[in-house]
């Protein structure tokens, strides 16, 4: 995987989930979405854009959260993103 342009929020080591799914992930394998690294980075900060995400994939809407997840998954595929 290459490495990101934020040296500083790739190298940051927190006590937090999210660097413990990094650090999980990294074992399990060569790719992992690199955006976990900015929300370990600034938790304060990404904590909206993780709502956000959640709302949009599972409020109650036409199209299922599954078909929503689905969407998502082939758009980033489309995009070459592991996320």
């Amino acid at each position: 995987m290459e490495p990101m342009f934020l040296k500083d929020v790739e190298e940051h080591k927190g006590s937090d989930n999210y660097s413990a799914a990094i650090e999980m992930m990294k074992r399990a394998g060569p790719e992992y979405p690199q955006i976990l690294h900015m929300f370990s980075f600034k938790i304060k900060a990404t904590v909206h854009l993780e709502r956000f995400t959640q709302e949009i994939l599972r409020e109650p809407a036409s199209l299922s959260p599954g078909l929503r997840e689905l969407i998502a998954a082939y758009t980033s595929h489309l995009n070459h993103c592991p996320f």
